[in-house]
């Protein structure tokens, strides 16, 4: 059988199936006898009117990225990429939010997708000594923010995707990040903020263009405080939701609204969610019931978080007079989290009435996509 390339069509590997603990209906989007996996959750790539989605999958002894249409099941190779050339954060590919284009790093190269026309360039080269973290599309879709860190695998064994080898030494050696914006239009580049600080998860505002937020990585116990503020055009830099002793919050993502920041973490001895605008305006914070390694949310209203290995379910939360009530069991997704390849990764679509995940109950990473149904209607989880 002849190789596929870009613009290829899959046969559609869509199967729809009752969840046998919810029986809410999910949507099996993936079955290739390899690793697909979506998108990171502050990663957003729903495209053509939110009717298809993003993944990359491991087929044909390479990875590429695919689109997925979400009724019909229809599968499309966009990329055709050499392995020699290497691919990092297969799941932190962006979508630009004013244009049909999508961004994703392949090895020190960054690239941009046309998904209209699959046309392939090459728009930014990481410095050497620098490992790229991602890339995200500001809210007006006229630039990119670029973040990098240090490379320091000469000096210590490093696989942050099979175990976090190195997390903790990368912490402590406080390694130099910069933080760029690429002008889509004029290529011009510049520097909006470093520092000598392991810097991750930059996530720009997606509706405010100048305001973006990033974090320290590390242990968010001990971290000197994990979500900051960037202002694009000025380099201000601020904490957001600043922790105490005792405190941490991470996993921080943006609300719809491009203003509030949702986020997870323990505080006042218990675990607890809540959400903050980029001022530190109108916090809303509460005791959350289970712990889950990811959480996402629509609004604060309604929350999913993916459990963990010895609990598998996706669970749902709803936050009512000033508590959260829940979890009920949404879904019994088998994920193993043995990988980040294979993290679940719980996403909400636009219009919050599914939720993307990955998992391998089946033994290689699928993508998925769960109908969520009315709260009440759930069971809870015990």
């Amino acid at each position: 059988m002849a190789r596929m390339y870009a613009g290829s069509h899959w046969q559609p590997e869509l199967k729809a199936t009752q969840d046998p603990v919810s029986g809410a209906t999910v949507h099996q989007l993936t079955a290739y006898k390899g690793h697909s996996s979506h998108f990171y959750f502050t990663y957003p790539c729903w495209f053509d009117q939110d009717r298809k989605i993003i993944f990359s999958s491991d087929r044909e002894d390479r990875t590429n990225f695919f689109s997925a249409d979400l009724a019909s099941g229809e599968i499309v190779q966009l990329t055709d990429l050499d392995p020699a050339h290497g691919l990092s954060n297969v799941f932190m590919i962006n979508k630009n939010p004013a244009r049909e284009e999508a961004y994703f790093l392949q090895g020190p190269a960054l690239m941009a997708l046309n998904l209209l026309t699959l046309e392939l360039r090459e728009i930014f080269t990481v410095p050497k000594g620098y490992i790229g973290e991602g890339c995200c599309a500001t809210a007006d879709g006229k630039s990119l923010v670029i973040g990098m860190y240090q490379d320091l695998s000469d000096r210590f064994q490093v696989d942050m995707d099979n175990g976090y080898i190195g997390f903790r030494e990368y912490w402590e050696a406080h390694p130099h990040s910069i933080i760029y914006t690429l002008d889509l239009d004029s290529a011009a580049l510049k520097i909006v903020h470093e520092d000598d600080s392991w810097m991750g998860h930059f996530n720009p505002s997606p509706v405010v263009p100048g305001i973006m937020t990033f974090c320290h990585e590390g242990p968010w116990e001990l971290v000197d405080n994990r979500i900051w503020g960037l202002n694009l055009n000025t380099g201000e830099v601020w904490k957001i939701r600043p922790t105490l002793p005792g405190e941490s919050v991470g996993h921080e993502y943006w609300m719809p609204d491009g203003v509030r920041i949702g986020y997870h973490g323990h505080a006042g001895g218990g675990p607890i969610y809540g959400s903050i605008a980029y001022d530190n305006s109108g916090q809303v914070e509460a005791p959350f019931a289970y712990n889950s390694w990811h959480n996402h949310s629509y609004h604060l209203d309604l929350i999913v978080g993916d459990g963990a290995e010895d609990n598998p379910y996706l669970l749902l939360w709803r936050y009512r007079d000033g508590q959260f009530e829940g979890p009920k069991i949404l879904a019994w997704h088998r994920g193993s989290f043995h990988t980040q390849r294979v993290h679940v990764h719980p996403t909400f679509s636009p219009d919050g009435k599914h939720i993307v995940y990955t998992a391998d109950p089946q033994g290689y990473g699928q993508v998925f996509m769960v109908d969520v149904p009315e709260f009440d209607s759930l069971p809870d989880k015990k």
